[in-house]
């Protein structure tokens, strides 16, 4: 295996030179750096990261840490969040993908395994999660839910305004009976498009009839039985406002085994706008939340600071928008 010695023997220089060509220090003449750089591609040299993170202290690990992997996070969303993430994590770094509900306590997240850590948020309590990595000096952006904290650096969406623009829609269209199908208990997302929802209701003047907010789950199987209970009222609604698209995928499913017609009899809204969503039959009308974008931008933002070791507080709002496709009709 080639070593930054070999290097530096054949190009005449001391190691440390070598060390800091390689590392593209400024401190070093352009015409050394390229010889350098020359002998070492010749070579095929490739870093030894972990001789490097014993010398520089780092781990070039970047932790994506979700409130919960298992519980109320959808194979959509959790696809879509990897997939951003992953896509600006270079080689040059490990990405460690791990649920905060799978640890007992936090001891083994310290800043000797983590240059810096993506937390996918999900619930308030994640905040004892937050405050042990600022502690540990690790730095931390935190997608997805709004914290108060200042000095983070903070990327969400603004899920209100999109549910309540969604059941905007559907009042436009005509419908008065809406129900909500929600998500997880605990879960800000839940509580955010709970409002948009109720906020609509209240601007348009339409009575909040408590039989139409259903508990769901984020997953398919929760819209099934949640539609399946709103279908079953003595005056079942004419639309359905999904607090995200898996549910909506099982409201749908539930309709069609009712012999309901999607939408002529029952119009359903989902929320994020995941892949699967353009196919269903007919397609979705629904909520775009931009995960993957979201995710993207925070995994930019963690690299700047960990290669940058500045970390300033900002927060990031990143639009949704209303995606008008076939599964709501107007109503006479």
């Amino acid at each position: 295996m080639v070593t930054i010695k070999d290097i530096a023997k054949l190009a005449n220089v001391s190691h440390t030179t070598v060390s800091r060509a390689l590392n593209d220090s400024p401190l070093i003449k352009p015409g050394t750096k390229k010889k350098i750089l020359e002998i070492a591609s010749q070579l095929n040299y490739t870093p030894n990261f972990n001789a490097k993170s014993l010398v520089m202290q780092k781990s070039h690990t970047i932790g994506l840490f979700f409130t919960s992997i298992s519980n109320g996070t959808s194979p959509s969303f959790f696809a879509d969040t990897v997939t951003g993430v992953n896509s600006i994590i270079n080689e040059n770094y490990n990405l460690f993908v791990r649920g905060i509900d799978d640890y007992k306590d936090f001891s083994t997240i310290h800043h000797k395994r983590f240059d810096g850590i993506i937390l996918m948020s999900q619930r308030e309590v994640d905040n004892a999660f937050i405050y042990h990595v600022l502690n540990q000096k690790i730095p931390i952006v935190v997608i997805n839910r709004e914290v108060d904290d200042q000095s983070i650096i903070n990327i969400l969406s603004n899920d209100r305004e999109g549910s309540c623009q969604a059941v905007k829609y559907l009042v436009k269209k005509g419908h008065r009976d809406i129900a909500i199908i929600e998500g997880i208990k605990g879960f800000k997302s839940t509580l955010e498009r709970r409002e948009g929802y109720l906020q609509a209701l209240i601007q348009q003047k339409i009575p909040i009839r408590n039989e139409y907010i259903v508990q769901g789950n984020y997953d398919m199987q929760s819209g099934y039985r949640a539609m399946e209970k709103l279908l079953s009222l003595k005056n079942p609604p004419t639309a359905v406002f999904c607090s995200n698209d898996d549910m909506a995928v099982g409201a749908l499913n539930a309709a069609f085994a009712k012999g309901l017609n999607v939408p002529k009899d029952i119009s359903v809204i989902g929320f994020d706008d995941i892949q699967i969503a353009q196919y269903t039959n007919p397609s979705l009308t629904t909520v775009k939340k931009p995960i993957e974008k979201i995710s993207r931008l925070g995994a930019e933002k963690i690299l700047e600071i960990v290669e940058n070791t500045e970390q300033k507080g900002e927060k990031i709002f990143v639009e949704t928008e209303l995606i008008k496709r076939k599964t709501v009709a107007s109503r006479k």
